[in-house]
């Protein structure tokens, strides 16, 4: 019998047109291994509710065509259940798609389905809302936030508010505990990271693994505006973490305090959260497909 496998489409994910994506679908599976349906996501949440009802229906492979956001409606469905998460990025950043080797273009990325396999990976939770890439606070959730405000997308528009951000944004005192973690700091940015990258192959926890049942707490200290270019350099070199203004932690579980609260971000997705937020990895929670390995 052939393999049921669903797709998920966010038609507002990234820059590109959609409208072509179902006919690659058909044209690049291989219809001799899988049997398709196609639907596409209609308002916020809406993939969580579509990969719960394609759960119950008992498809083994639900595909998340999107951005990271896109896999996180989507991933949440399928924790701790038997259906695999596929994804073919078509978002801004697309972290944890890249972090696991997924080809960015969308023929590709079709193709590498045909010949996959399933892994087991770890995802987060922050204050019980699962994460599967990164969370966190500090600069990177306020550009996370400014970028949600705007009508532009793609990754120029997030430059733009990398830069005007930096000039308006305020550092935070924060108090981590945890694992022989009692740290106070005043960071810049505070990200815990399941996988290795914010997206575009931005790495800020280059040492992050899916697999090793813990997250990697990077916390950046403020820098002047001279470091700029070397701190940039670093994120892509994937050397952040020897730079004298990270440090680099690694926990199961962690709480953390800070003064105010204000904006936070999961998986690349701005919201509110309180001062007392408490993070924690769980351990091969989620099935996903990656290329496979002779």
């Amino acid at each position: 019998m052939k393999t049921k496998i669903a797709f998920i489409i966010n038609p507002i994910s990234g820059t590109g047109k959609k409208e072509d994506i179902p006919s690659l679908i058909k044209k690049g599976l291989d219809i001799s291994i899988f049997e398709p349906e196609i639907v596409f996501t209609a308002h916020r949440c809406h993939g969580t509710e579509l990969a719960k009802e394609f759960v119950e229906k008992g498809f083994p492979i639900v595909v998340a065509v999107g951005g990271d956001g896109t896999v996180n409606e989507v991933g949440r469905a399928l924790i701790h259940t038997n259906t695999c998460l596929g994804i073919i990025p078509i978002g801004s950043g697309n972290g944890l798609a890249r972090h696991l080797g997924i080809p960015m273009n969308t023929k590709k990325a079709i193709h590498q389905l045909n010949r996959s396999e399933p892994i087991f990976m770890d995802y987060g939770l922050v204050n019980n809302r699962p994460f599967f890439c990164t969370c966190g606070t500090g600069f990177d959730a306020y550009v996370s936030t400014e970028f949600a405000k705007g009508k532009k997308r793609g990754v120029m528009s997030y430059i733009e508010k990398i830069i005007t951000g930096y000039f308006t944004y305020k550092s935070q005192n924060y108090h981590l505990q945890g694992e022989g973690i009692d740290l106070n700091s005043k960071a810049f940015v505070i990200t815990f990271a399941n996988a290795s990258q914010w997206g575009n192959n931005a790495y800020i926890a280059p040492q992050a693994s899916v697999q090793d049942g813990k997250l990697d707490i990077s916390i950046m200290s403020n820098f002047p505006i001279i470091a700029i270019p070397t701190l940039a350099l670093q994120l892509f070199a994937k050397t952040i973490d020897k730079d004298l203004f990270m440090t680099t932690l690694r926990s199961k579980d962690i709480k953390l305090t800070r003064e105010e609260s204000g904006p936070f971000h999961y998986d690349g997705e701005p919201y509110e959260e309180g001062k007392e937020i408490s993070i924690k990895t769980i351990a091969d929670g989620l099935k996903v497909l990656v290329n496979k390995r002779y």
